[in-house]
């Protein structure tokens, strides 16, 4: 046998599959920590490689240069836009780069279709089934993962958009049937492409109304979902394919991203249906107050006073949220941690599941600035220091504090489980001004007699603080 027809050879791909599904599978072990991540990114890199490399050996793949174009192309956008993407926009990025996921199999499936004449040449009928499965979820993926780029942009507003009442629900549900009914019709056995075209354009319409609605608040749930969606619609087109790297590449993603998307849901105590109705969820607007006749007023404080109040201390608790990230302000808070550090004082964080506006986002900043690890404290394992915190320093955090989702049960987030900073001995709140957080609504935690709000840009502020500290 010739090295050429070795290559070539079925079981020769069928290995190289294999591998690549195992570095897929040992790099996603890797993405269980920072000080591990990037080394499992480049190992599942490395599978892909194989993985694009194996079905490039497959007989009768097609126009090469049409590949090496597209992969050159896919190249030259992807890797600046991947350097050059600031911290603050990695969530509406990750939102693109799954949109592009989703929108690649539903063309891969459209190309099925007429490749096949409308699956009239006697393929096995679960070919039909998992082709359309692929793109009614991939459109679906690919136009809602836009719309969430677009709200997380702020090309569109971050607020629910939608029709009053159950009108969204009802339309909904009726672009859903159109697109299902349309998928019945081809796989009995219609071959019109017409059909085909429907099933894409209602599904793409159903991608844009089911995120319009949801707000902001919940975007980091609609982001993991989709890219959940993504990953089936990937699943599936691998099944109609035959390719095995495409079929476990897409569970992976579908299962990882499923089960992050419910953990997620878990921890703002709502459910997943309620979120795809619409829910809670505003732009950053005001401040949204009660109309209650009671006068509400705020304690502001200086650098030079919270560098007193941090020094003093035994344990600080650090809260860091969305204007964090905005500030670029994870560096310097490292600094000044590391000032109380030596000082023999407690320093960790509080990570709340859903704080800044994707999955770990949080974390990943923290990570970028060297912070250990251990410090890092899910919002289970912190909530019961709080009560021996003498000063939680909260950067840019209003949902994930708000005591309202406690006490209030007519706030749109009562329920969602929160980080308990009201129970700090002292809270310190760094904020640009007294605009509501990405849930459109007021916290009560800035009136509390506890808490001192020290306005302005995070990083300008932490970085005085800390000048402060380092002087006494």
């Amino acid at each position: 046998m010739t090295f050429a027809s070795f290559i070539h050879d079925a079981e020769f791909i069928n290995v190289a599959y294999i591998v690549a599904f195992g570095l897929f599978i040992y790099g996603l072990m890797g993405l269980t920590g920072p000080r591990t991540a990037v080394r499992g990114n480049r190992i599942a890199a490395v599978g892909m490689a194989i993985a694009i490399g194996a079905t490039l050996l497959v007989d009768g793949m097609g126009n090469f240069g049409l590949i090496v174009l597209g992969i050159a192309i896919g190249t030259a956008i992807g890797i600046p836009a991947a350097l050059n993407v600031k911290m603050t926009a990695m969530p509406q990025m990750v939102a693109l780069f799954n949109g592009v996921g989703g929108g690649a199999v539903a063309l891969i499936a459209w190309v099925e279709f007429r490749e096949s004449d409308g699956f009239s040449h006697g393929e096995p009928l679960y070919v039909a089934i998992f082709t359309l499965f692929a793109a009614i979820v991939g459109s679906v993926s690919f136009w809602g993962s836009n719309i969430a780029f677009a709200k997380l942009q702020e090309l569109l507003p971050g607020k629910p958009i939608g029709l009053p009442g159950r009108g969204q629900q009802v339309v909904n549900l009726l672009l859903l049937l159109v697109a299902i009914g349309a998928a019945i019709a081809i796989a009995a056995g219609e071959t019109s492409e017409g059909l085909f075209i429907l099933i894409l354009v209602a599904s793409a319409a159903l991608g844009n109304l089911m995120v319009l609605p949801i707000g902001g608040a919940d975007m980091p749930v609609v982001i993991s979902l989709l890219n959940a969606f993504t990953g089936l619609s990937a699943a599936a087109a691998g099944i109609a394919l035959n390719n095995t790297a495409l079929i476990v590449a897409g569970m992976i993603v579908g299962a990882s991203g499923t089960i992050l998307t419910n953990l997620m849901a878990d921890a703002m105590n709502r459910s997943i249906p309620s979120i795809i109705a619409g829910g809670f969820g505003g732009g950053g607007g005001p401040a949204i107050t009660a109309d209650d006749g009671v006068d509400r007023t705020v304690t502001s404080t200086s650098a030079a006073d919270v560098a007193i109040q941090l020094s003093y201390a035994s344990k600080v608790v650090v809260v860091p949220g969305y204007g964090m990230a905005v500030a670029q302000a994870q560096h310097v808070v490292r600094e000044l941690a590391s000032e109380l550090e030596k000082r023999d004082i407690e320093v960790s964080y509080a990570i709340h599941p859903v704080a800044g506006r994707m999955p770990g986002h949080m974390n990943v900043l923290l990570a970028e600035a060297d912070v250990p690890y251990e410090h890092l404290k899910e919002m289970g394992d912190i909530n019961p220091e709080f009560q021996r915190t003498d000063v939680s320093l909260v950067i840019g955090a209003n949902d994930v504090t708000n005591p309202a989702a406690r006490e209030q049960t007519d706030s749109p987030i009562y329920g969602m489980p929160i980080l308990d900073v009201d129970r700090s001995a002292a809270i310190i709140v760094l904020k640009r001004s007294m605009n509501a957080g990405f849930a459109g609504i007021d916290n009560p935690l800035f009136y509390d007699d506890k808490t001192s709000l020290l306005f302005g840009d995070a990083k300008g502020s932490i970085a005085e603080v800390l000048a402060e500290v380092q002087e006494l």
